[in-house]
């Protein structure tokens, strides 16, 4: 995505260690930003800014667990430091625990609240406190958050990770509007990306015919498939494309949107 000029800016992804939070890091430098890379897992998060820096481009790991308030603040610093500042936050950490809903698991349930509302509300409560005026970046930016074609449809297996995604929805609109009204300069909008073969993709695919859903994962993808106007999976660069998009200034009029990555699925 040439078009899209981010030199320059100052990037942070949650979940950026593997799968889409790489693959959207990765196009974030691509297009000339400085990339944190932050994540629970240090060694692979680690490989995964060298891998970038062996591009040329300019990357840094910040560990970071996303449910946890103060370990966002230090992140926080620790990226505005090593980059130089903070323009853009992707908050993409999520966790996808599939299962009936006769047999929800509260300590499952709970994880999910934790990682995907709680991170991705933390995430956009430290991008704004930075990137507002007067922060230790100041000078606006924008978040991106990633929810999921799950949000928009009923799929059976994955009702409370459908709650959740739902919920990035509303904390995207809501933060959205306050930024505007408060004057902090920044955008806030969220993906809807359609399911992709990454290792939770596969997991999940497993999962829903291991409960008895489907007969196998093959046959779960192929209901996918079947549901998606444009008769594939996503791939990766679908999702980091439009990240790289929202995060540019080719949307500098768009926020508060939620823009589908899902070949039509949701529609």
């Amino acid at each position: 995505m040439s078009g899209y000029d981010l030199a320059g800016r100052h990037a942070l992804v949650t979940g950026a260690a593997r799968g889409l939070g790489a693959g959207m890091a990765e196009a974030l430098a691509r297009a000339g930003a400085a990339v944190a890379i932050a994540d629970v897992n240090e060694d692979l998060g680690k490989q995964t800014a060298e891998a970038l820096r062996a591009t040329g481009a300019t990357a840094e790991f910040v560990p970071l667990d996303v449910s946890d308030d103060d370990r966002w603040e230090h992140a926080i610093t620790d990226t505005v430091a090593a980059l130089g500042g903070l323009d853009i936050v992707v908050n993409n950490a999520g966790v996808e625990i599939t299962s009936l809903v006769v047999d929800l698991d509260p300590a499952q349930v709970r994880r999910m609240l934790e990682v995907n509302v709680l991170g991705t509300a933390l995430g956009i409560k430290h991008a704004f406190r930075a990137m507002r005026p007067g922060g230790a970046a100041g000078r606006g930016g924008a978040i991106v958050n990633i929810a999921s074609v799950a949000a928009t449809i009923a799929f059976p297996g994955i009702s409370v990770y459908s709650a959740t995604k739902s919920a990035v929805d509303r904390l995207t609109r809501v933060a959205a509007m306050e930024s505007g009204k408060l004057g902090y300069g920044v955008r806030v909008n969220c993906v809807y990306p359609g399911l992709v073969p990454t290792e939770m993709g596969a997991q999940l695919a497993s999962d829903v015919a291991e409960i008895g859903l489907f007969g196998s994962a093959d046959e779960a993808v192929a209901a996918v498939i079947a549901q998606t106007p444009q008769g594939r999976l996503g791939e990766v660069a679908d999702m980091a494309d439009a990240v790289v998009f929202l995060a540019s200034d080719a949307a500098r009029f768009i926020t508060g949107a939620g823009l589908p990555v899902d070949g039509g699925m949701g529609m």
